[in-house]
């Protein structure tokens, strides 16, 4: 007997969605592609944003510098000539042409070498006008050999053995209720006081100098320019 022959069967296949497969396999490939390029531009922000702040603070860091260095270039200017704060108070002094009568005194009181010392110093210097102002003959009697101890009291008494800016004078005249008591070299004292925002300087005998120029810093210490002479 022979065996019947195969027929083949057609077979039914459901049709498969595969647009809408794909459409969903496509939008979760959009999607995700999307969040990449949005952390990515997200990083790049961040990066801008870090590498702009650091750009400003060290454009602000190098003016600061330039300013900072510019100002030390530029020191303060008594009688015509700049008083550089690495010089010490004599090298200054000397080249000041309102001070000569100031710079002879110190030299024939035999100060010279005290002044060029390490201090620190604060000194009430008196411009030549102030010396002028005195009794006639006055300055010339000061100058003489024997008159050495008068002379060397008065320059002394012009002296503070500490640095005194004026924000250091005016901090302790407020404390002093207005006034403040400065022991001088020659061993009297001296009165600071305030007159607007102007520092003045009273002496013993009650006359009155007012610093003209403030902060005339040096290597050992400081300067203030006055239009008196102070006497103890």
């Amino acid at each position: 007997m022979t065996p019947a022959p195969l027929v083949p069967h057609k077979l039914y296949c459901p049709p498969i969605q595969t647009t809408r497969c794909v459409r969903s396999s496509g939008e979760r490939h959009m999607s995700m592609g999307s969040w990449k390029q949005e952390l990515k531009k997200s990083g790049l922000r961040e990066r801008e944003k870090s590498m702009k702040k650091y750009f400003a603070l060290s454009l602000l860091a190098l003016l600061t510098i330039i300013s900072s260095t510019a100002f030390a270039q530029k020191p303060v200017t008594v009688g015509g000539a700049p008083m550089f704060p690495n010089k010490n108070i004599i090298e200054n002094a000397v080249n000041s042409k309102d001070h000569t009568t100031l710079v002879a005194a110190v030299k024939a009181a035999g100060l010279v070498e005290t002044l060029q010392g390490p201090g620190p110093f604060t000194v009430f210097a008196p411009v030549n006008a102030a010396f002028d102002a005195l009794p006639a003959g006055t300055v010339d009697t000061l100058l003489k050999p024997e008159n050495k101890g008068t002379l060397t009291s008065v320059l002394t008494y012009h002296v503070i053995a500490a640095r005194l800016n004026s924000k250091a004078l005016e901090r302790m005249i407020k404390q002093g209720g207005g006034r403040a008591m400065l022991k001088t070299v020659q061993g009297g004292e001296l009165t600071a006081t305030m007159s607007g925002s102007d520092i003045n300087i009273t002496d013993a005998k009650g006359n009155t100098a007012r610093i003209t120029i403030t902060n005339v810093n040096q290597s050992n210490g400081v300067i203030h320019v006055v239009d008196r002479v102070l006497l103890p």
